[in-house]
């Protein structure tokens, strides 16, 4: 796994290699709120039970004509969560055969169906419009985001496993920290209700790819950010599946009183408490990182969404630095198994997750069923929220 901070790295790479994967990931959280939310694109879904089954059928098949290679473009898609004082109030993911996705190799910016960003070079920002309909729901949602970027970095590191002769996996820390303002309109289709949610917030922007499946290569990562007074920071830890390759680990520290960043990347890394679900991955609660004079513990304290291979977490913080501790640091937490993937049983129930263009699933539509009765419950109480309009 190579780390980049390189600008050019941004713009989409066209990949056709089977099982190969790109996306685009944007979020942005408004402690006072309780506003959260994700934009995520992808040429490439790697999550994609239709993706991954494609994938195996040509790879047990081999060259047979029958069962051609697939093409990632043909699995791009895009998502959207938004939560709301640690509750999902929307999660959405749609997927799509070539044609639904649009980039370039030249310029900055996607497109699947209506929902695009655009960068601005001139201003430093990301233009992010959202326009989809979520009939399963009875919602319709759309967004004007502007994703300002308040900091870069320059930082590089090739993964030197077996002396570096690995598949090509990627990740780009782009925007380590962003201002982040704009509209999110929801339109119940049933009610007829409209709610009108500013947006002002702190964001987050990567971007990730590989030549190759992602359960093939990486065993489990932990990744999360956040942002405080003192210090923000972000951190990331992959283990491979090959046991003698070395984790790569990342912590990157931003003093705000000094306005001096430093990137530690020669980490010692420790998981306990672990836990599982009936359907989430076997994880750790508590992790801990050290790196010379900085030590920083993580307890996932509440799950924000789960799935059969994935875990996101508002997670408390705590760090020391030079013998300081900070307390009641909070922030977004991720865990990733991939090799779950693997698995026929655990890819039926991913499909409850992904809309998958021209496709009927009952498993979407049952999920969506009951995810649709419970709404009202939120709706209820966002009905107070202070950080909203509703006609």
């Amino acid at each position: 796994m190579n780390i980049t901070t390189e600008f050019l790295q941004e713009v989409w790479h066209d990949m056709r290699e089977p099982g190969a994967y790109e996306w685009w990931y944007f979020d942005a959280e408004d402690p006072s709120t309780g506003l959260s939310f994700v934009f995520i694109w992808f040429s490439g879904f790697p999550f994609s039970p239709y993706y991954t089954d494609h994938y195996e059928q040509w790879k047990s098949n081999g060259s047979s004509p029958s069962c051609a290679a697939p093409l990632p473009s043909d699995y791009s898609g895009f998502s959207f969560q938004l939560y709301e004082n640690g509750l999902e109030s929307i999660n959405f993911i749609k997927e799509g055969r070539n044609g639904l996705f649009e980039s370039s190799r030249s310029e900055v910016g996607v497109r699947f169906e209506k929902n695009s960003f655009a960068y601005d070079p001139l201003t430093d920002e990301y233009r992010i419009t959202i326009d989809f309909p979520f009939p399963v729901r009875q919602k319709e949602v759309k967004a004007e985001i502007v994703f300002a970027s308040k900091r870069r970095i320059r930082f590089e590191k090739k993964d030197g496993n077996n002396s570096g002769a690995v598949p090509l996996h990627q990740w780009l820390l782009s925007v380590p920290k962003a201002e982040v303002s704009g509209t999110i309109e929801i339109h119940d289709s049933g009610s007829g209700a409209l709610r009108r949610i500013p947006v002002k917030a702190t964001g987050y922007h990567d971007h990730n790819l590989g030549m190759k499946p992602m359960q093939e290569y990486v065993s489990r990562w932990y990744w999360g950010r956040a942002f405080s007074g003192p210090y923000d920071l972000i951190y990331y830890v992959v283990f491979f599946r090959n046991d003698a390759y070395k984790p790569l680990s990342l912590l990157l520290l931003h003093d705000n009183v000094r306005d001096s960043t430093r990137v530690l990347d020669a980490l010692s890394f420790n998981e306990k408490s672990y836990s599982r679900g009936l359907f989430a991955p076997l994880h750790s609660r508590e992790l801990e990182l050290h790196a010379e004079d900085v030590s920083l513990r993580i307890h996932h304290d509440r799950v924000l969404d789960s799935g059969p291979f994935y875990l996101r977490f508002s997670s408390a913080m705590s760090i020391n630095v030079n013998g300081r501790k900070i307390d009641g640091i909070r922030g977004i937490s991720e865990f990733l198994n991939p090799i779950r993937l693997q698995s026929s049983l655990l890819r039926l129930f991913t499909r409850s997750r992904v809309w998958r263009d021209g496709e009927s699933s009952i498993m979407y539509r049952s999920y969506n069923s009951v995810k649709h009765s419970f709404d009202w419950i939120t709706n209820q109480k966002n009905i107070t929220s202070p950080h909203q309009t509703s006609s």
